[in-house]
């Protein structure tokens, strides 16, 4: 007989109980953030039809190659679904009575059979708010200010980038770049963080532009001026997306500097976000101190995707941003933050010969409201409190032929190694 392979398949892991309680708190902190904000639960099935996910209003090229696709038994193309942002346009779509602006949030997983890295996997939990229905950019600054929220929360200090796609679809433009090629140059300068300016070049000489075209690049990527809106007011002048895209840049900073929060937010002019979706503001999030270089979480504005899942390109106004729950749990395992295991029990009791009895006195706790283990493994009275001690469980109520005949318990502080009995009617 064949022996069973019993390795996870590459690209998921177990979490085990003490990685899961810490990854549970995450997910606990995000929500309740996420319904402070107003946001709205909503879940949405793994499974879409092929046609859905590929859709040019998904994620584009790059990460079609990443999707895992299926047929069931009625052979129809089904693919699992690479982000929660394609489903929610999906559920606006098809929900045209939803009051506006709406404000959701969905915590779910999600698929990719793209490569692996520090806090990147293949089956992933994604954890995402979206607005719709809002033209301003206080939509951005909203998502933002409750970004830095929840880190502030999780102990993990963050910067967000952030740039806008006309601005940087329009100085393309400017630059004499043809439109067929604007989104390929888009996807190399998002790289010049981490390959550098001689390989982002290099990748342009490869794309045939013409050598002023790559001259103009090269310079935008090397001005010093350009991390400073008003480089830009020339180039408005003379493009239409780089004026639009300006222009809603300074309503964004407008908003972070009313709300403090413009240090922690920085321009990036070459942020780009790889998705062919985003039309507008695009942000990325990244740990101040580095140890994970890639982003942990990010989004933007798409206001094309809704419309053009409905067929009539009707422009629906929708700003998102997602979180990556395995690289925040990454993130806090290199921080070393939050991940000392504790216990959530209140009460682990052990029967000493009285199985019946200690199972009513937990039982009894249980019902009261109280976290209750029950030593179900025969263990001796040593092993047992040091099952106790290992598991941080403070309170333990042992349970022997003495405490039944005297109709009382015993309550062991582990903290202080103090003992109180305390009376309880067993008949």
């Amino acid at each position: 007989m064949k022996k069973m392979n019993y390795q996870n398949v590459k690209g998921t892991q177990d979490y085990l109980p003490n990685a899961e309680v810490v990854r549970r708190d995450i997910r606990r902190t995000l929500e309740d953030v996420f319904i402070q904000y107003g946001c709205k639960p909503l879940e949405t099935p793994i499974l879409n039809y092929t046609e859905l996910l590929a859709s040019k209003y998904g994620g584009g090229a790059e990460i079609l190659e990443e999707m895992y696709t299926l047929t069931d038994r009625g052979e129809r193309d089904l693919a699992l679904r690479y982000d929660l942002t394609i489903p929610f346009a999906k559920v606006i779509a098809m929900n045209p009575t939803l009051k506006m602006p709406f404000k959701r949030y969905e915590i779910g997983k999600v698929f990719r059979d793209g490569p692996i890295k520090a806090g990147r996997f293949r089956e992933f939990t994604q954890c995402d708010v979206d607005i719709v229905g809002v033209d301003s950019q206080i939509a951005e600054a909203e998502l933002m200010v409750m970004t830095l929220d929840v880190f502030k929360k999780l102990d993990l200090e963050v910067t967000i980038q952030y740039n806008n796609r006309k601005l940087l679809k329009g100085m393309l433009e400017v630059f004499g770049a043809t439109s067929e090629k604007i989104n390929q140059i888009i996807l190399i300068l998002d790289k010049l963080d981490k390959v550098g300016l001689k390989a982002v070049i290099s990748e342009l000489d490869e794309q045939g532009l013409s050598t002023e075209t790559i001259t103009l690049v090269k310079q935008f990527l090397t001005d010093e001026g350009n991390v400073n809106l008003r480089y830009f007011e020339t180039f408005a002048e003379q493009n239409e997306e780089v004026k639009e895209g300006l222009s809603e840049l300074i309503e964004l900073q407008s908003y972070l500097a009313c709300l403090s929060i413009d240090k922690q937010c920085v321009f990036n002019p070459f942020l780009a976000r790889g998705l062919e979706i985003y039309t507008g503001t695009i942000y990325e999030i990244f740990l101040s101190n580095k140890t994970i270089q890639s982003s942990i979480g990010s989004g933007g504005r798409y206001d094309n995707a809704i419309g053009g899942l409905i067929g009539t390109n009707e422009r629906f106004s929708t700003v998102g941003i997602s979180f990556g729950l395995d690289v925040i749990y990454a993130a806090m395992f290199i921080s070393d933050k939050q991940l000392k295991e504790s216990s959530n029990v209140d009460y682990y009791i052990i029967p000493l010969g009285t199985q019946k009895e200690s199972l009513l006195v937990a039982n009894d706790l249980r019902r009261k409201g109280y976290k209750v283990e029950y030593e179900m493994g025969n263990k001796k009275l040593g092993k047992a409190l040091e099952k106790a001690n290992k598991a941080n469980i403070r309170n333990v109520i042992i349970i022997g032929e003495d405490e039944i005949k005297n109709n009382q318990v015993k309550i062991k502080d582990m903290n202080s190694g103090d003992e109180k009995v305390e009376p309880y009617l067993f008949t």
